[in-house]
């Protein structure tokens, strides 16, 4: 019986989870997609190359989707079950709260567990495969877009022309560039030979230019400057590329795995992170699986009620404690990064307020007590507990 009793709790829970974690990770997902079908339509990106890059950003919306669609589940699984009298009947044959909510927490411990292999592990690498994948591509529109006879203007501030471009595509030769990104003394550039050169360590991209010379005049047009030069580099960077940028931003944080950033605190690098910033991201990686089963514990005693109330309730009393625990993880972050509280405080401090609320509304719930105080204003159509 008990075994039973566990796959039908299981089944009320997973189905409701299935379907907001992927409606929820869609609806994240529709964010980015203008940015990423302009990469497509207009940056000549390949779809697969878009589907790699949805499927690298998927582990960070996961640590957001898992816990909310797991609340959401749980509060509209176990209101059914209530609404039914079903939980009613189970208590009556003996069965205590601890025994109905083993199989919910069973669950709350299995999406724990892929909270924490998307935030240990496939976090860091799909930022770190993401931005590799941006840059090839970036690199890839640097040597396509530019074709010979034609006047290139796809970079920030700078407009190429090239005479001739061999075969290999690999050089440019008769090489013609505007640069207007200095407003006062734009300058033009001539040279023989022009290279593309990328740079995967700092992920730029550098237009490298051969035996030329650099001409310069002034706004009022009154002092001209010649600079001959056998080497000369020009960083390229792309219209609109700086809005991009904002968009998809990954920092060294995002790509460090839980062992490098606890190498970083004690061998801090001068050019790196600060030491606070880097407790902040440690334990935040630490802290966010742990809101699987702190939401579980909030869930199951609001989940039992005895009013008709139907799944928007329960869809949104979870959307509102999700978006209250991040508001309070935002503000402890703030704090801590501005060195108000310590880093560890302000990131643990949410998962603490939020386990005591949880502990004290599911030990009333299991004691059959009142979980909102008598002089709070109760919903229309029944009473606060059963």
């Amino acid at each position: 019986m008990f075994s039973i009793l566990n796959r039908y709790i299981f089944r009320e829970i997973l189905y409701p989870f299935l379907m907001t974690f992927f409606v929820f990770t869609f609806v994240l997902i529709m964010g980015r997609i203008l940015s990423l079908v302009d990469l497509m339509i207009n940056k000549g990106v390949s779809l697969s190359e878009i589907l790699r890059l949805i499927l690298y950003l998927m582990p960070a919306l996961m640590l957001f989707t898992i816990p909310l669609a797991l609340i959401i589940a749980i509060l509209i699984g176990i209101g059914r079950l209530s609404r039914d009298n079903e939980f009613t009947v189970l208590r009556a044959c003996g069965l205590s709260l601890h025994r109905i909510a083993a199989p919910v927490m069973a669950a709350a411990l299995i999406a724990s567990c892929l909270a924490a292999l998307a935030s240990f592990f496939l976090i860091p690498r799909g930022n770190l495969e993401a931005k590799n994948l941006l840059f090839a591509i970036v690199k890839q529109k640097a040597s396509v877009g530019i074709k010979e006879k034609v006047f290139n203007d796809d970079f920030r501030g700078i407009v190429i022309y090239a005479d001739r471009i061999p075969v290999g595509g690999e050089a440019m030769e008769g090489v013609l560039l505007y640069d207007e990104r200095t407003i006062d003394e734009p300058s033009t550039i001539i040279a023989s030979r022009g290279t593309l050169v990328s740079n995967p360590q700092s992920m730029t991209v550098t237009l490298r230019l051969e035996r030329g010379s650099i001409h310069t005049v002034d706004a009022q047009f009154k002092n001209y400057r010649k600079v001959d030069f056998s080497a000369y580099d020009v960083r390229l960077d792309f219209t609109g590329s700086a809005a991009d940028e904002r968009r998809v931003k990954f920092s060294k944080l995002d790509e460090m795995t839980l062992w490098e950033l606890r190498g970083g605190l004690d061998h801090p690098d001068p050019q790196g992170p600060s030491r606070r910033e880097l407790l902040i991201e440690l334990n935040q990686r630490l802290a966010s699986p742990f809101t699987c089963l702190i939401f579980a514990l909030l869930g199951i005693p609001l989940g039992v009620q005895s009013s008709r109330s139907g799944k928007m309730r329960g869809f949104t009393i979870g959307l509102a404690l999700v978006m209250a625990y991040y508001v309070f993880l935002l503000y402890g972050k703030a704090l801590g990064e501005t060195g108000k509280i310590p880093p560890v405080v302000g990131v643990w401090a949410p998962n603490a307020m939020f386990m005591a609320a949880g502990l004290f509304a599911y030990f009333a719930r299991a004691r059959e007590r009142e979980i909102v105080p008598r002089w709070f204003p109760r919903p229309k159509g029944g009473r606060v507990s059963p």
